[in-house]
């Protein structure tokens, strides 16, 4: 019998949000769902995992991220449990694992779905910097999908009965890529692809300490701080930070552009925001023909404003 499979991920041993969305979406599918997590403390993520009645805990001295062991681990337990649908999120990590797995076992991988049919094997995806949307129609035996965070409602499917936990070890074969060493940043981050609200920077920012106003106002908000890539190449901010079609593909339900003029390469990393906000001295910006709400006049004086108001609000 076929059954359905989900990898959940976890960033500094916690469930990241997008696991429920992934949990929710294999539920619907009436098929029987096991789940796939790498921890040596699995009673701390039990609640989030209600509902869950196969739990596959992969245990280990040392759980580090290797990329070799995780896909291996998982490609053996897709063939031996008939895993023939197998979910997981369109993340970094997502998106550097689920390629390996699928060349292991000869699997069809869609990555970036927003769409899932499991019962006509069709998923629907954004092509072409998002301007089109792309079905396919999948018929491999086993079929792997990345889902696009903050997409998929998230149901609660909460059950009494206690699960049934398989407990394996890592599979451990040889190293052929070797993660070394995680360097983690001093400052605490909200994932974007994984944040409600998000408050951005362009070039229009001016200089690297002016983001500090807009971390100000995702803190009241408790929002990331993105930026666009031109605001990235100046140094104004991070990588990380980078939002667009060679950043991070965010869908949050508000996007406050600050400065951002709207570059095709931006909007493809953010078009699908429920909200989008956008704050610029120029009239003419193109970002103000896809924000829902826009503001003309120099972000330095708006947004002081706009964290007073925020500030008169939350109080």
């Amino acid at each position: 019998m076929a059954n359905i499979g989900i990898y959940v991920e976890l960033k500094e041993d916690k469930l990241k949000k997008s696991n429920k969305e992934a949990i929710s979406l294999a539920k619907r599918s009436e098929k029987d769902v096991y789940v796939i997590i790498f921890t040596n403390n699995l009673d701390q993520h039990l609640d989030e995992l209600k509902g869950i009645k196969n739990i596959i805990q992969i245990k280990d001295q040392d759980l580090t991220y290797q990329p070799d062991y995780y896909s291996d681990t998982i490609a053996n337990i897709i063939k031996d449990y008939n895993l023939n649908d197998f979910i997981g999120i369109c993340s970094a990590q997502g998106k550097d694992l689920f390629p390996r797995i699928a060349a292991k076992i000869d699997a069809s991988l869609v990555n970036d779905c927003i769409e899932i049919d499991f019962k006509n094997n069709s998923i629907t995806k954004p092509v072409f910097a998002g301007r089109l949307l792309a079905k396919y129609r999948v018929e491999n035996e086993f079929k792997m999908y990345t889902i696009r965070p903050n997409v998929f409602p998230v149901q609660a499917f909460g059950s009494e009965e206690n699960p049934e936990i398989i407990t394996k070890e890592l599979n451990k074969k040889e190293l052929k890529t070797k993660i070394v060493d995680i360097i983690k940043s001093d400052l605490k981050k909200i994932d974007l692809t994984e944040a409600d609200i998000i408050v951005s920077g362009g070039r229009g920012m001016k200089e690297k300490e002016n983001f500090k106003i807009l971390e100000d106002i995702a803190q009241l908000l408790n929002a990331g701080v993105g930026a666009s890539r031109a605001a990235v190449d100046a140094g104004f901010a991070t990588s990380d930070m980078q939002v667009g079609q060679t950043g991070k593909v965010v869908n949050p339900k508000l996007y406050i552009a600050c400065g951002v003029p709207g570059a095709i390469q931006h909007f493809a990393g953010m078009k699908t925001s429920k909200v989008i906000v956008a704050i610029n001295k120029d009239s003419e910006a193109p970002i103000f023909k896809k924000a829902d709400y826009g503001i003309v006049g120099d972000l330095f004086k708006i947004v002081p404003l706009l964290k007073k108001e925020l500030e008169n609000i939350l109080e």
